[in-house]
């Protein structure tokens, strides 16, 4: 973790840039609001403010596509957790539809306890559960 340093010099001053960019996030959520919200604060402290102040277009162009970018990556991996999920609950499924076969409950009977057709049930049968 890096700490406040020396005051005014330039690691100090992207840390204050830091600290009150993220309590804007806090405030206003990952929107572009925030992000102008903190160069405002910033600039209004002496905070990067020559920086911002020749920059603050392109600074805003690159917290949004961060933005864009945690959205994306969080999306996908949510997808991935879903599917995961789900492929595990029809594996659990597809075996329990195995053991009620095999102890003599019909194809019939066991997509009626599932609420699947009967195609679905047959599907299951054939799939091999190894894991």
């Amino acid at each position: 973790m890096i700490y406040d340093s020396k005051q005014g010099d330039i690691i100090s001053q992207y840390i204050h840039f830091t600290k009150i960019y993220d309590e804007q996030v806090r405030i206003y959520g990952r929107t572009q609001e925030a992000v102008l919200k903190a160069i405002r604060i910033c600039k209004d402290q002496n905070v990067l403010k020559e920086y911002l102040t020749e920059r603050e277009q392109e600074v805003v162009d690159i917290m949004m596509k961060l933005f864009d970018d945690e959205y994306i990556l969080k999306t996908y991996i949510e997808s991935e957790r879903r599917d995961a999920a789900e492929t595990a609950t029809e594996k659990t499924i597809g075996e329990t539809a195995k053991k009620l076969y095999q102890k003599g409950h019909s194809v019939q009977d066991i997509a009626d306890l599932f609420e699947v057709s009967a195609e679905q049930v047959e599907q299951w049968l054939e799939q091999r559960y190894d894991g």
